[in-house]
């Protein structure tokens, strides 16, 4: 559904809630001006990204994925605030059955912009694993700072340790095999 049309149906639920206050039915009119914000509230927060939110951090990848399949245009079904974290919740579901294929999603979800810093971060963190699977160094140390600049709140901050070590041992990696071919 259009977010316009959540605006109508807000607007149109909160009259009749003020008509029925206005007209002395206070027992109804009070829980439908509760209905009316509870339906202003899905204008900003999709239920559907919700939902799916909720599957992810219970690493249910399969419902968020249906969750998501429900919005079927993005740009018209959610405020633009939220384009950038729809990328990122598909690219945080694509990077779990091809890390490879999420690539684009991090990278859009990036350029549509995110409020959150720890959501910059993560974007910017699966960008360096991503960069360090196709074994390119440099991009992964660049995301990698980026994402230690953007994680102020340090929640991110033993995820970015643990690739700095990966990154360690990939160089040890090579400078073993480089020893062995001279």
């Amino acid at each position: 559904m259009p977010n316009f049309v959540r605006l109508i149906i807000a607007a149109v639920i909160l009259g009749s809630a003020v008509t029925l206050m206005v007209f002395g039915f206070w027992g109804w009119g009070i829980p439908l001006v509760f209905v009316s914000i509870l339906v202003l509230v899905t204008f900003f927060f999709n239920e559907n990204m919700l939902i799916a939110q909720y599957f992810l951090r219970k690493e249910n990848m399969d419902k968020a994925g249906e969750w998501l399949a429900r919005i079927t245009d993005y740009e018209k079904q959610l405020v633009s605030a939220q384009h950038g974290y729809y990328n990122l919740l598909i690219g945080l579901i694509e990077s779990r059955k091809a890390p490879l294929k999420s690539e684009k999603y991090f990278k859009k979800a990036l350029s549509l912009g995110m409020t959150m810093d720890h959501n910059v971060a993560l974007a910017k963190l699966s960008l360096a694993g991503i960069a360090l699977t196709k074994r390119n160094k440099l991009e992964a140390t660049k995301y990698l700072q980026e994402a230690k600049k953007a994680d102020k709140n340090k929640l991110l901050a033993e995820q970015i340790k643990m690739m700095k070590d990966q990154m360690g041992q990939m160089d040890k990696a090579v400078q073993q095999q480089t020893r062995k071919y001279r």
